[in-house]
């Protein structure tokens, strides 16, 4: 099982509250939950569909480079969650409420975040013009997950850390 030493685990907590204590705000809670949602992969099917459809067989490396990072990120997170068993945050902490939809038990690493970083490396690496977007985007997934009461801020970190190490690799070895 997952376990930080305490004082970290005591500045996670806490970080958590504070990060979640924002989805009280309506507008912004409901933003969270689109966010969150496109990180799905709707964003991400999007635009790959989009780059296809503009540049034709130019996209296909960074298409390329996203399957494997898509199918490696999910075998390595699945991999961490099930090896760590780290509970979300809204089922230990008590002032932290559930203001989305868990895709699974787990909350170590964050899934969504790790994806976000690793497609936003790929294709700001082959599309130069799409950072600042794509990376916006990606914080913005990355932000939503906590808020959400989803994940700890560490286990945002951790997927953003993991995500780019995918993303390295893709791009090297694709």
């Amino acid at each position: 099982m997952f376990a930080l030493p305490a004082r970290l685990q005591l500045l996670d907590d806490r970080l958590a509250v504070r990060s979640n204590r924002l989805s009280r705000y309506r507008g912004l809670r409901d933003l969270m939950r689109a966010v969150s949602r496109l990180g799905d992969g709707v964003a991400w099917y999007s635009l790959a569909a989009c780059l296809y459809a503009l540049f034709g067989t130019e996209a296909l490396p960074a298409l390329k480079q996203m399957v494997v990072a898509g199918v490696v990120g999910v075998a390595v997170y699945k991999l961490l969650k099930l090896h760590t068993l780290r509970p979300r945050p809204f089922e230990v902490v008590s002032d932290v409420v559930c203001a989305g939809c868990p895709l699974d038990k787990f909350s170590f690493p964050s899934g969504h975040t790790l994806h976000a970083m690793s497609f936003s490396l790929i294709l700001a690496h082959h599309f130069p013009a799409l950072a600042l977007s794509v990376f916006g985007f990606a914080l913005l997934v990355a932000v939503s997950r906590p808020v959400l009461g989803l994940h700890y801020p560490s286990d945002v970190l951790a997927g953003a850390a993991i995500g780019a190490l995918v993303a390295n690799a893709a791009i090297a070895l694709v």
